[in-house]
């Protein structure tokens, strides 16, 4: 032990990962014995609980992290076939700030239809031969977990690659980033010829990173976070990158991390953190760090990378990244530039394509160091994490555990929200992870309780004044058509991603408040001077509000 406790202080706490939890097979992968393969569960068999806890399969959702080598998506539909979302089930236009998938939030594909445009792949290479390139990285990492990849820069600038690149961009979305050029620009120059001159530039390395827009996105609690925005071009790259030496470090990512894997979801994660509840792991450490996106640490990171590639040429560009410059609004009209990470050598451009693969690298140190120090061994203790957030379960060892993990942040140089951050023992208390509340819940008719989920007052807050956002006054000019669309699409998504555990009385509570705030809209909206209630009446009774009645899988949906 303290053997791997020298060679983690040195920063290399980066070995093969240890198997631990429930395994998802991967391109013939076989499970780990003893542990049933789910990857062909089909959404018919999963099933909502009507007060025993969590189903025991869980639909697959790809929360937005960078697409693996696979040629769709774990729901089975192709990337790009729904709007990409900033919140459950709110899809963004293509004016609004994006994050492409690079925020800490769980992103969920929500049900309403694309818009429609223009086709713009038909006369790009297609990607068979990147998958097959993908398919090989992978198996070399997975097959020699000390192999360092000499080669990659040359793949960056392959038009299949660059191609690929450009349709996730697309399909993601977004604003524009400094330079004013937005997807239509591009489009009505010829995608062809703008690719071919990155790729020129790539080639001749002559490409430099362009300057981060930042902007300002409100959190719930009132605070706001800060949100990069890259050029279209910087996206386009750092993409192809992605696409590239992503299959290297999935193979070394940790079976506790869940975020930004194409394999991998919160729901698996919530599920993940059920089950090791019930098997007697109630000492539950409820950990949060203070900004970890803008503090992890340059030097460190860039070893992580340098573990696995040895191009320099593939590094250079990766540090170039963790080095852009930073534009903000400085007053009406006024801009200024700065440089914060170059400067202090710490954090990772946040809402850039690259940043989830970065921040997981770095997570992985965490979770490795935890194993390799030997404390899952000897506290019995188990991680399970979403980007920043994770749990720590264990049985009676909840002190030592909490102890352990604010040391092996310390020597990480990662920090510790205080305030946040408890010690939380079930079933006398409860917790709080990725929009779920764990802890006691009561079975129908005073049967008795148990250790189950339920989406978390914060949510159920938060959905509810979305939907009071989008019927207020200021959009009464919208079509009633247009704005049931709108409202439907959010609730399904909302009720798609709170489909778990006791989940009736937030349905009811929802479905309540979006069918008074859509009566209040349409009597505005056509000025009745009658009750709402009474000009639209519900159509036909139901026996409750979470779908067990209606054709409606989830929550209320206005068009029945």
């Amino acid at each position: 032990m303290s053997e791997h406790r020298a060679s983690f202080e040195k920063g290399n706490a980066d070995a093969e990962p240890v198997e631990m939890g429930r395994r998802q097979t991967l391109r013939g992968q076989t499970p780990s014995p003893g542990i049933k393969d789910t990857s062909n569960q089909s959404p018919q068999e999963i099933r909502r609980s009507n007060g025993d806890g969590m189903g025991a399969q869980e639909n697959r959702r790809n929360t937005g992290g960078p697409s693996s080598w696979e040629e769709k998506t774990p729901t089975g539909a192709p990337r790009g076939e729904g709007p990409v979302t900033t919140e459950i089930g709110e899809a963004h236009s293509s004016e609004e700030a994006s994050n492409d998938r690079g925020a800490k939030e769980p992103q969920f594909q929500g049900n309403e239809t694309s818009k429609d445009r223009a086709e713009i792949g038909e006369s790009l290479p297609t990607p068979e031969k990147l998958w097959e390139l993908q398919e090989t990285l992978y198996a070399k990492a997975k097959g020699e977990p000390v192999y360092r990849f000499y080669a990659l820069y040359d793949k960056l600038h392959r038009l299949d690659v660059l191609a690929e690149a450009w349709r996730k961009c697309r399909d993601n979305g977004g604003t524009h980033g400094v330079d004013g050029e937005s997807f239509d620009d591009i489009e009505a120059r010829g995608i062809n010829q703008w690719l071919g001159q990155l790729a020129a530039e790539l080639k001749q390395k002559t490409y430099q990173p362009g300057a981060v827009r930042r902007v300002m996105i409100p959190k719930p609690n009132g605070k706001q976070r800060p949100l990069g925005i890259p050029t279209i071009r910087d996206r386009v790259v750092q993409t192809a990158a992605v696409l590239i030496i992503g299959p290297i470090f999935e193979a070394d990512l940790a079976d506790g991390q869940y975020a930004y894997r194409a394999e991998r979801s919160a729901h698996e994660a919530i599920v993940q953190v059920h089950s090791w509840l019930n098997r007697g792991m109630r000492e539950v450490v409820d950990a949060d760090l203070s900004g970890y996106f803008d503090t992890i640490p340059h030097p460190q990171l860039m070893k992580s990378l340098a573990r696995r590639i040895s191009d320099g040429a593939m590094l250079a560009l990766l540090k170039k990244w963790l080095e852009m410059p930073v534009e903000e609004s400085d007053g009406p009209g006024g801009k200024r530039r700065s440089n914060p990470a170059k400067r202090h050598k710490k954090g990772t451009p946040q809402g850039a394509p690259i940043s989830p693969l970065l921040s997981n690298l770095y997570m992985r140190r965490f979770i490795q160091g935890w194993k390799q120090l030997g404390y899952e061994t000897a506290l019995k203790a188990r991680i399970v994490n979403f980007a920043d957030d994770f749990v720590i379960l264990c049985a009676n060892t909840g002190k030592q555990a909490e102890e352990a993990m604010r040391t092996l942040m310390g020597k990480l140089h990662l920090e510790i929200n205080s305030e946040k951050t408890r010690l939380c023992r079930l079933s006398e208390e409860t917790f709080d992870f990725l929009g779920y509340t764990f802890g006691r819940c009561h079975r129908s008719r005073g049967r008795g309780t148990y250790i189950g989920t339920r989406p978390s007052s914060k949510k159920i807050k938060g959905i509810i004044e979305r939907i009071s956002h989008r019927t207020e006054r200021s959009t009464l000019q919208q079509e009633t058509a247009e704005k049931v669309m709108e409202l439907n699409a959010q609730l399904r998504g909302w009720g798609n991603y709170f489909c778990f555990g006791a989940v009736s009385k937030a349905y009811r509570a929802v479905d309540a408040h979006a069918r008074h705030r859509l009566r209040q809209w349409l009597r505005r909206k056509h000025k009745h001077q009658a009750s709402a209630h009474r000009i639209y009446p519900y159509p036909g009774k139901s026996t409750g509000s979470s779908g067990h009645t209606r054709r409606c899988s989830s929550i209320t949906d206005f068009s029945q």
